[in-house]
């Protein structure tokens, strides 16, 4: 049966198979390759100088940047919202204003307007007032006027009437007489008996 050899002993036939005895001079250890000795980097004291000239010019570069290009668009951009912001406020005041002086003429008018219409309809009621009474006196005198030719008349109509009534009982008394006696009655007796008739009212 064939020996088996272990690939952990067993030295391969491309491996260098020098033995050196132990305590030679050509000794020695072996460190694994990409392996750095001694301190890091930053915080080594032969390259603080750079460091710092690096540090230097990197902020010098900065504060460059920003004092000539990022601070001065930052402040115009503060500045252009200030001044539209002090822009729309000073225009809001004005709106403010005019819609204020506005309100006060327009209440101002309002109230012209109602004195004004107060006045109107208070003149028109004094004028239609004294045109009413104006009118109502004018036919008051005119129904006053009618009334006394009115009466006027009447007594005129009833005299008439009253000589008329007179003479027809004259004339009916003297027939009736003439009928009765044969003969007709003179005009004094008949008158005296006319006037001592009581007058019908």
């Amino acid at each position: 049966m064939a020996e088996q050899k272990n690939p952990l002993t067993t030295p391969s036939p491309n491996a260098d198979t020098t033995i050196v005895p132990a305590g030679s001079p050509h000794t020695h250890t072996e460190q694994p390759s990409g392996g750095h000795g001694g301190a890091f980097p930053p915080f080594e004291s032969h390259t603080f100088l750079s460091q710092l000239i690096w540090l230097a010019l990197a902020f010098g570069l900065l504060y460059y940047l920003m004092s000539k290009v990022a601070l001065p668009r930052i402040e115009a951009i503060l500045g252009n919202r200030a001044g539209r912001l002090s822009s729309d406020l000073t225009e809001a005041q004005r709106m403010k204003t005019e819609a204020d002086a506005a309100g006060a003429a327009y209440e101002k008018s309002l109230r012209e307007a109602q004195a004004k219409a107060q006045a109107i309809a208070q003149e028109t009621r004094n004028s239609l007032s004294a045109e009413a009474d104006a009118k109502r006196k004018t036919l008051e005198a005119e129904l006053n006027q009618r009334l006394a030719v009115s009466e006027a008349t009447i007594r005129t109509r009833t005299t008439e009437a009253m000589g008329n009534v007179r003479a027809i009982a004259g004339e009916t008394a003297s027939a009736i007489v003439e009928r009765l006696t044969g003969q007709a009655p003179d005009q004094a007796s008949l008158n005296r008996a006319l006037d001592a008739t009581p007058a019908v009212h």
